[in-house]
């Protein structure tokens, strides 16, 4: 079975860019593997807290990044 783990920094995506993300990434494992992937591929998109993440001994905020959380229930990319 197929599996991505995307880990994105929380309330940074909008739902419809997570449902990109899974389709996109199904699709290159059907590339890759041909159509019988398709079934049993799995991405899971697991979001990190703000400043729950780090860079070269740095903690990382989506400020820090140049972002502002997205809208809950906001679904235009």
């Amino acid at each position: 079975m197929p599996f991505a783990n995307f880990k994105v920094l929380e309330k940074s995506l909008t739902p419809k860019q997570k449902e990109e993300i899974v389709t996109r990434t199904t699709e290159l494992y059907v590339e890759l593997y041909g159509e019988r992937a398709r079934a049993t591929t799995m991405v899971l998109i697991e979001e990190v807290p703000d400043g729950g993440w780090g860079i070269s001994g740095n903690v990382l905020t989506l400020a820090m990044l140049g972002g502002e959380p997205t809208p809950t229930g906001t679904t235009e990319a």
